[in-house]
This record gives C-alpha cells, structure tokens and sequence, in this order.
C-alpha cells in the first residue's frame, strides 16, 4: 500500500472531520498534517483500512486539540465564532448545514468529548465502539454522549429554510440596504427575536463584545461598527455551504456574516470581523 497517496486520496474527508470539532481551518489543517506525519511512521502492515485508521488519529488529535483551546477561548475576548469558510471548499472541505457557523457556535457549547461523540457519529457514521476508543469512554457511556448531544443540538440550533434561493434573496436585500444605509428596509428583514454575534477578539473599533437582540439593537450596533467607514460594500458568496457576506472597506476584507433565515426574517446573524480569522479570505 501506497501510504502516501492513500493519505492524500482522504486528505479532504479528515479535514472536514477535524474542521467539525476544533472550528477552525488552520487548526483543522494542523491536525491532519500531524496525523499524516504519524501515519508515515506507521507500519503499512498496521493500517488495514486507511480511511477509519486515519479518522481515529485524526478524532484523537482533534479532541487533545479542543481540550487545549477551549481554555484560550474562555477568556477569548467577546463572543468567539468558528473561522468562515468562504467560496466553494470542494477541493478541502464538504460543506453542509453541519458546519453552518450557527451551528458550529452551538457545539462550541458542548463538553469536548460529547462533540468528538456527536461529530464522528452523527456526522460520519463511526460506530460507537471506534468512537469509544478515541474519547476513551465504554461504548454505553459513548451512546450516552450523544444522546446528550443530539437533545442539547435539537433545543438550541437554529432551524434553517430550506431553500437556498430564498436565503441568497433575503441575504442580498441585507446586502443591499446596509450598503445603501437603508435601515428601515433592514428592520423590515430581521425577526423580532433576532440574535447578532460579532466575533471581533477585541480587534476592531465598534464592535459589539456581547450578543445584540431584537432589531433595534441588532441595527444600532452595525450603525456603530460602520460609523467610521466610508466604502463599505459586500459580496454575496457561499459562508460555510450556505449564502452569506463577505463585507469590505475598499479593497480591505473586514467581515463575513452568516445569517440563518425562517420564514422570509433573519433570526441569527454571525459576523466574524476578528482579522486574524479572515487571512482565507479572498476577493472574489
């Protein structure tokens, strides 16, 4: 067996995998090219099925890596959001409403052993008795994890329209109203509950550290975040599989917001303005 290629053949999949738990491209990057350096000290003899051989060195690096920062985001400054994907990931990363930024944020909430559990099971199918041994838990108490995952998911994700034609048509008319400063036509698309996160780190002028609800709130904090703009536009483009913003002053990337939309309204708005999360990004 070619190990090298068959690394590669798979590279896609365990970044996927490894991008759903620790939220991050770079980290989820990090963790697949430690695993690979481990796989190539590995006896070829030893890996009978390269793709499961792989995803529990992956899962078990990723999990070590999560325990490692969830104690740097807790005393992250201001809400802390996953680091967008932007554009289309086929050649990295299968994008799907598993991986949208507002669900992500959810799992975030998550013990790193109930999300190593949820992810690999829920997500990809690995048997409870493969999980089990990269959390180092029984297979019962793994059953246990997800169970405790799926409820924890189902009472506080975001539920999502369905039809990505109708997000990208609420998304632009977002788009277009902040660009041309039309906040009353802005009010008219945001749900009475709506919920908007910046996850700036404490980098960026105007920024809002805590959660905004309700539209008039919501509205006031992006008044002040662009108070000291002067060429604000964005893009519409695909933010983790699903329609979303990337923003620029100028030429200068200073955003991407993802929103998720019920009923025609936008009910969560994720805007990820830390500049450090937005190296990726790229002009269209």
């Amino acid at each position: 067996m070619d190990v090298t290629a068959e690394l590669e053949r798979h590279r896609s999949f365990l970044i996927g995998v490894a991008y759903r738990i620790v939220g991050s491209m770079d980290e989820a990057e990090d963790v697949v090219q430690d695993a690979f350096l481990r796989a190539t000290r590995a006896e070829p003899a030893d890996i009978a099925e390269p793709r499961a051989w792989l995803t529990t060195i992956v899962g078990r690096l990723a999990l070590d890596h999560l325990r490692s920062a969830r104690v740097q985001r807790e005393s992250y400054v201001g809400p802390w959001l996953p680091e967008p994907v932007v554009g289309d990931p086929a050649d990295r990363v299968t994008l799907d409403d598993q991986v949208s930024l507002a669900l992500t944020t959810v799992l975030e909430t998550l013990s790193p052993a109930e999300r190593v559990v949820y992810v690999l099971h829920e997500a990809f199918g690995v048997p409870l008795v493969e999980v089990a041994g990269i959390v180092g838990r029984t297979p019962d108490a793994c059953r246990q994890l997800a169970s405790r995952a799926r409820k924890h998911i189902r009472e506080r994700a975001p539920r999502f329209d369905p039809d990505p034609v109708e997000q990208a048509r609420v998304v632009d008319a977002f788009r277009r109203a902040v660009e041309i400063g039309d906040f009353e036509a802005l009010v008219q698309l945001l749900d009475d509950d709506v919920v908007a996160r910046s996850d700036s780190g404490g980098k960026v002028k105007g920024a809002s550290l805590r959660p905004l609800r309700g539209p008039g709130p919501v509205v006031k904090g992006l008044r002040a975040g662009l108070r000291d703009r002067h060429d604000v536009h964005g893009e519409v483009r695909p933010v983790n599989g699903r329609p979303g913003i990337v923003a620029y002053d100028g030429d200068e990337v200073i955003g991407v917001i993802s929103m998720v939309v019920e009923g025609g309204r936008i009910t969560h708005i994720d805007a990820v303005l830390n500049p450090d999360k937005l190296r990726r990004v790229d002009r269209q």
